[in-house]
């Protein structure tokens, strides 16, 4: 048994423990490391991880906003140097939670947890997976931090994202919501079939649009701006001969 492991932590020091440690439990195969969660995010796309060494305050995507883009997360062990973040941890049904510096005993007793996990009833843990991965398949959520809450938005709601400065406006069928953080980062965040950026600052539906014109793309009768860099590739996805409306306006 082989249990692929991922170590995401801002820290050199606190990497290189997890690593130590983990040496010495022949299960534990660390796959790759980071120090930050969209490095994370795009490794777990692209890798098989088995289990998720992950610091919660990080620069930039905090450890829990990287667990709740997931929709398949692995088994997840939380590292943090502040204990107050323990509520968020356990609420994303996290193995275990370890804070810094971490302690050997600790360390083993978070693995056993792994352990007993792994060696369950295996057929019964991947019929529970696959009914509730079937279950959640359709639905996608982006987490926005609004005034020190979170606010889950679903995916298929949003019309528009648009970037201001150090900002984003989420704009969706019901209303928009502004909070600070980048454009290149939430657009990591969506499920990349079904989202296009269009221009430096904007980010749309692909099956929201409902007309193409070279400098803009109609969504909900608002005109949302094709920038220079990407008209080549609007063209290839909205050309009018495929069948989109092609405004002359």
């Amino acid at each position: 048994m082989t249990i692929r492991t991922l170590i995401v932590d801002d820290e050199p020091h606190a990497v290189e423990i997890i690593k130590k440690y983990s040496a010495n439990i022949p299960e534990i195969e660390v796959v790759d490391t980071c120090n930050n969660a969209i490095k994370a995010f795009q490794i777990l796309q692209n890798t098989k991880v088995d289990l998720l060494f992950l610091d919660i305050k990080m620069p930039g995507l905090s450890g829990t906003d990287l667990v709740r883009s997931l929709k398949y997360p692995p088994m997840i062990i939380f590292t943090t140097a502040y204990q107050e973040y323990a509520i968020d941890g356990f609420d994303l049904n996290a193995v275990d939670y370890l804070l810094k510096p971490i302690p050997l005993n600790r360390f083993l007793r978070a693995i056993d947890k792994v352990m007993q996990l792994t060696n369950g009833d295996r057929n019964e843990v991947r019929q529970e997976t696959y009914e509730t991965n079937t279950a959640k398949a359709s639905t996608h959520y982006l987490y926005l931090r609004i005034e020190r809450r979170l606010i889950k938005v679903n995916t298929k709601d949003i019309l528009w994202i648009e970037s201001m400065k150090d900002y984003i406006k989420v704009v969706t069928v019901d209303k928009s919501y502004t909070t600070k953080q980048k454009i290149s980062v939430v657009e990591k965040l969506l499920p990349i079939s079904e989202f296009m950026r269009i221009h430096r600052s904007y980010i749309i539906p692909v099956n929201k649009a409902e007309g193409y014109h070279p400098n803009h793309i109609l969504i909900a009768g608002n005109k949302i701006p094709v920038g220079r860099n990407y008209k080549q590739a609007c063209y290839q996805k909205f050309n009018p001969e495929a069948g989109m409306n092609y405004s002359p306006e």
